[in-house]
């Protein structure tokens, strides 16, 4: 028996891109098809199960399941038996900044339509698949609320400070619906609530912009977290319980230098105002102290694997100075496409090569020997046995390296 078990088989999680949103265009985007998950599932959770990395973030992708509130699930079908074969245990991302057509998310609809299609997932998954169960019911929810509530990217297409917050607001409440909706299902479901870190500071020469920055670093990064754990609107039936798990996501543009119109100007790596992510965790934990893991990360190009060596410093800081960790998702498994241009990002533990109509999948070769690297000094397995859960995680192991490392945290992401 593990002194201090995990909550998940493997301390490394992946995930793959699955955004279904209506673009500024107008047009849906399917971000599964385009990268061809949906049609190398198998190939690519074998990746995963060469990797060491029993568990990942998945899609069910609500608006093309969901018409009018009658379900077709088959289009999970091939995750599902890719699954089943490789022993991969899913977190189902249940809205990633898409919802069906016929759907105004500020109708008084949206919130039942949610918990609904919640209910009737949870029934599809645990028919179908061993559990534990994990879940997320909505995306980054305080991302999503800009995205389509203030900067007009995706749909709704707001575009106002007053429609990013009643998005947001309509969002966390149907998030709240939909947790409860699953535990009706599996009561011992756990959920886990995926928002960026975020620090905003103000022009060097604005100090005019100082209130505003530390507004959005210290209550807007929060508010979505704050409502979902009861802390904020406690009418909307939030608790500890339904926040459940944090997954907080940290990317290089998510330090920011304000801006009044528009997203924010990223940080550029040496800048004396970057925090540490080890400092950017602690406000998490010391505001909820609820389990966390860092729900995505990644590098881009030729830098991923001094990313993970960066992002694994900090976390293991974070342990040491008492925070309860029980994992870090490298994200995405695969390469995934720039939204805007359509580039490939090169973030991926793959990359995505294009050979006639299909995406070949190559491994990036300096970040894998990082990753492996990180899962022997942690004492974590490289590749998955028969059973994942037969030699469950020791987070002791992941402490005891904490304390041998001593990892100091670092402002300088170079």
């Amino acid at each position: 028996m593990a002194q201090r078990p995990g909550i998940f088989p493997t301390f490394f999680i992946s995930g793959f891109e699955c955004s279904t949103f209506l673009w500024k265009n107008k047009q849906r985007r399917n971000l599964i098809a385009e990268t061809q998950h949906d049609r190398h599932a198998q190939e690519d959770y074998n990746i995963l199960r060469s990797l060491g990395i029993a568990v990942a973030r998945e899609a069910v992708p609500w608006p093309l399941v969901d018409s009018q509130g009658n379900y077709d699930f088959s289009i999970i079908d091939p995750l599902l038996e890719a699954m089943r074969q490789t022993q991969i245990t899913p977190i189902w991302d249940l809205c990633h900044y898409g919802y069906p057509d016929d759907l105004d998310p500020f109708s008084e609809e949206f919130v039942d339509r949610f918990a609904r299609y919640c209910r009737a997932v949870a029934e599809y998954v645990t028919a179908r698949l061993p559990g534990p169960y994990f879940f997320t019911p909505i995306n980054e929810i305080t991302f999503f609320s800009f995205c389509g509530g203030e900067w007009g990217w995706v749909a709704p297409y707001r575009n106002t400070r007053d429609d990013r917050f009643r998005f947001r607001l309509v969002l966390c409440q149907a998030a709240i619906a939909g947790v409860k909706a699953i535990r009706e299902i599996n009561s011992e479901a756990r959920m886990i609530h995926i928002d960026p870190l975020v620090q905003v500071v103000a022009p060097r020469d604005r100090p005019d912009q100082i209130e505003a920055a530390h507004h959005e670093t210290y209550v807007d990064t929060f508010l979505a977290w704050d409502i979902l754990s009861g802390k904020e609107y406690p009418e909307f039936g939030g608790s500890p319980d339904i926040l459940d798990i944090v997954g907080a996501n940290h990317y290089s543009f998510g330090q920011m230098e304000y801006r009044e119109n528009g997203p924010h100007q990223a940080l550029p790596p040496d800048d004396d105002r970057i925090k540490p992510l080890c400092e950017l965790m602690h406000g998490v934990w010391d505001r909820y102290h609820r389990p966390m893991i860092v729900g995505e990360t990644s590098g881009m190009e030729a830098g991923r694997d001094e990313w993970l060596r960066d992002v694994m410093d900090e976390s293991l800081a974070a342990v040491n100075a008492g925070i309860d960790l029980h994992g870090v998702c490298l994200f995405p498994a695969v390469d995934m496409p720039d939204w805007h241009t359509g580039k490939w990002l090169h973030n991926g533990i793959y990359d995505l090569i294009e050979e006639g109509d299909d995406l070949k999948r190559v491994p990036c070769e300096p970040y894998i020997a990082e990753l492996r690297r990180w899962q022997q000094e942690l004492n974590r397995v490289v590749a998955l046995d028969a059973d994942p859960y037969s030699d469950p995680v020791e987070l002791q192991d992941v402490v005891d390296a904490a304390k041998r490392l001593q990892k100091v945290p670092d402002r300088n992401w170079h």
